[in-house]
């Protein structure tokens, strides 16, 4: 038995504010002690970024599936994992939780709740790299979650650590973060006027992932009970 939708919203808004006190907080902590050293900023971004994703989904998995994406939740209801009326729900309580966690993270760093950001992530090889970034992180989570489940958390975490490297818009692959990102003017932001085709690409690569692994892996569509972890626990 799942747990009551009011019980996963939650979860998901808390993973999603987490997340994003992560993304942005250890982005303007690597960037104020890298010395204008901008790969040592985006390390430790990324490090933080990969480590917190893995222990934010083992904590809150069990509850909501830790979807913490609007992407990753929109190929769940499609493959019936979640049902479509609560879907606006879950993305929702992503968003919210996602700008919650960039307010966090500037408060935590004493700068204003929001600001505006300036930095252009613009272009098709930003685009494209966006489509990669979601595609390979939906390939991922439909690849393990039904024969390896445990390894879910750390096989997510692994991914975005890499992506972070490989994709030359150091993957967001999430639109909620997306949007939640346009709202800090610091070392991970992306201007408002970058935002739809990120959220395009993404949203694009998710479903061609999930197309694909339909047909990969057939089982998955008639056995979709949570796309990242198990979450039938009687709370």
């Amino acid at each position: 038995m799942k747990p009551s939708l009011q019980r996963r919203v939650v979860a998901e808004f808390i993973g999603s504010l987490f997340l994003l006190s992560a993304v942005v907080g250890s982005g303007i902590m690597g960037e104020r002690l890298a010395g204008g050293n901008v790969a040592i900023a985006l390390l430790a971004n990324t490090i933080a970024t990969g480590a917190a994703l893995v222990a934010l989904i083992l904590a809150f998995g069990p509850i909501s599936g830790a979807h913490l994406n609007p992407a990753v939740t929109l190929a769940d209801a499609w493959l019936g994992g979640i049902a479509w009326r609560e879907t606006p729900v879950y993305i929702a309580a992503q968003t919210a939780g996602a700008f919650t966690g960039v307010a966090t993270a500037h408060l935590m760093f004493r700068l204003p709740f929001y600001s505006v950001s300036t930095h252009a992530r613009s272009g098709p090889a930003q685009i494209f790299s966006e489509f990669i970034a979601t595609f390979g992180l939906m390939a991922v989570i439909w690849g393990c979650a039904r024969a390896r489940p445990a390894a879910v958390p750390f096989a997510v975490g692994a991914y975005i650590t890499a992506a972070y490297w490989f994709t030359a818009s150091t993957s967001f692959a999430n639109p909620a973060v997306t949007l939640a990102r346009s709202l800090t003017n610091t070392f991970s932001g992306i201007r408002p006027a970058d935002t739809p085709g990120f959220i395009a690409a993404q949203l694009t690569g998710a479903f061609a992932a999930t197309l694909l692994f339909r047909w990969l892996m057939p089982s998955i569509a008639s056995d979709s009970s949570a796309v990242l972890v198990k979450h039938d626990l009687a709370v």
